[in-house]
């Protein structure tokens, strides 16, 4: 049976993921920085990945890791998470013989010069170069943090949508089974994109949430001034195709 560990396990994409492993009849492990009963088919290992204690006990044994940990918009502990967490993977993944590791970045760190996109970006590059086999899959926004973004604006009495921004959210549950699919096909040593089955205006994908929540604020169509609207402009969508299946709607017809 093959041993997958995957790192960001208690998180949203993570939670899937470990579901679908099991489904499938891996042998799953998951790393937290805190001891956690084992439960669900999953055993956690306590490891820290900012210090690297207990890093290599979580990776010694395990054919393929699904790299998932990450600490978006903290400042210096998103660089030791992304940066110094993803060396101290590969450098145990090296030293236990893995066979495939699966990170998990998102579509437009190339081109958008964000800070936390650059981050990414350079942690693609610390896979790439790590000495363990590897695929990268970079993701459009999933779901969730579309409505995230929406929900903060209506706390304030108004949606903003540039009119230029496009966004083409994921389901999780789409791009969960895409990565254990990936678990089970070995390595690429390339960078694959991965989006959801449609793209909207900002406009149009407010308009359906406020729908949906019942909730009645104005949208305000809005060009988005500076730096923060020409990236936001700049690519957000992924031209590859994909067999994501869970629309925007779907998702808000069922969450």
């Amino acid at each position: 049976m093959t041993a997958v560990l995957v790192t960001g396990g208690s998180g949203r994409l993570g939670r899937v993921v470990l579901e679908k492993l099991v489904e499938a009849g891996y042998e799953v492990r998951a790393t937290s920085r805190t001891a956690r009963s084992a439960g669900g088919g999953v055993r956690w290992m306590v490891a820290d990945l900012t210090t690297g204690a207990g890093v290599a006990q979580a990776v010694a044994g395990a054919e393929v890791i699904v790299h998932l940990a990450s600490a978006p918009y903290k400042g210096r502990y998103t660089r030791r998470v992304e940066l110094d967490g993803t060396s101290a993977l590969l450098a145990a993944a090296r030293e236990a013989g893995v066979r495939h590791l699966i990170y998990v970045s998102i579509v437009g760190v190339d081109r958008v010069p964000w800070g936390y996109f650059r981050t990414k970006l350079q942690a693609e590059g610390l896979v790439r170069g790590g000495g363990v086999p590897w695929t990268i899959v970079r993701a459009t926004q999933f779901h969730e943090f579309v409505e995230l973004a929406l929900k903060g604006m209506a706390g304030v009495g108004v949606v903003v949508a540039d009119p230029g921004v496009l966004v083409q959210p994921v389901d999780v549950r789409d791009l969960a089974g895409h990565l254990v699919a990936l678990a089970g096909r070995g390595p690429g040593g390339e960078v694959e994109e991965y989006g959801g089955p449609e793209s909207l205006t900002m406009a149009d994908a407010a308009t359906s949430w406020l729908r949906a929540r019942g909730l009645r604020r104005p949208v305000l169509r809005l060009r988005l001034p500076g730096g923060m609207g020409r990236a936001a402009r700049a690519g957000l969508l992924t031209t590859e195709a994909r067999p994501a299946k869970i629309t925007w709607e779907e998702y808000l017809r069922h969450s």
